[in-house]
């Protein structure tokens, strides 16, 4: 059920993916206003899409998932809400940042309309020729910090209230929907500034130290909420889909076995 809600929310998520990803790093945009921009970013071409989407299905689906089995796992042995909670969500997110830390500055990168590579692979080669297999993994600490954050966030707020919303006959959908929502938005609300870290390390390939100070020079306080909008979108959408879907399927996998 985690996997195929993941993949489905990831094929949706792309286009949002994708604007947010080159709001937030700079990437030159055409349009006078935000909206013109925006649009603009949604649209074809979709450079790397089957390799975005792969890393986005496992990943939720690893977090989700393992989030789950590990809650269930310690307070079985009867840790409290918040350790059986925090504890798996914070191990699992940062295995599954670093595993996939080259697969997203490869599919950040060729998102340029000025990139020179057409695939997630080609822009992978090339950085590891001119920079080293090193460099693969450039920017997983501002990721880290990033993502844990954003998915725990969004595990503790969808287990608090699936622990406190009222189950109420025929409302089912609603009350998933309720929850599926404000993990979302909680969790994309907290990580904007990282992901503009994250971006403009890929781009300069400089210390996550480095980029705050040039961002800080070069736009003021301005950089903490660029791209803010789409990355809400693009955040919060995928990651309230995965919940919800995840819980249509496992209730209709439930009919199936009653």
């Amino acid at each position: 059920c985690h996997l195929a809600a993941s993949a489905a929310s990831a094929v949706i998520n792309y286009p949002l993916w994708k604007a947010a990803a080159m709001s937030q790093a700079g990437f030159p945009l055409q349009g006078n206003t935000w909206g013109e921009r925006y649009l603009y970013a949604l649209q074809p071409p979709y450079r790397g899409v089957t390799l975005v989407v792969f890393g986005m299905t496992w990943a939720r689906a690893a977090i989700f998932f393992g989030s789950q089995q590990g809650r269930q796992l310690l307070e079985a042995r009867g840790a409290p809400f918040a350790v059986a909670t925090t504890l798996p969500a914070v191990a699992v997110c940062c295995v599954v940042q670093v595993v996939n830390m080259p697969l997203v500055r490869g599919s950040v990168t060729i998102q340029s309309p000025t990139s020179p590579h057409s695939t997630v692979l080609a822009a992978l080669d090339h950085v590891r020729r001119k920079r080293g297999l090193g460099a693969l993994w450039h920017g997983w600490d501002a990721g880290i910090l990033k993502a844990v954050p954003k998915y725990v966030t969004a595990v503790v707020v969808k287990d608090y209230l699936e622990e406190t919303l009222p189950a109420a006959p025929g409302y089912e959908m609603l009350r998933s929907g309720v929850k599926s929502l404000a993990a979302g938005i909680a969790g994309a609300g907290l990580t904007n500034p990282l992901d503009v870290i994250r971006n403009r390390m890929f781009q300069t390939d400089e210390s996550l130290v480095a980029v705050v100070r040039g961002l800080t020079r070069e736009h003021g306080v301005r950089w903490l909420y660029r791209g803010m909008a789409a990355n809400i979108l693009s955040v919060s959408f995928p990651v309230s889909a995965t919940v919800f879907l995840t819980d249509i399927l496992s209730a209709y996998k439930r009919s199936l076995s009653s």
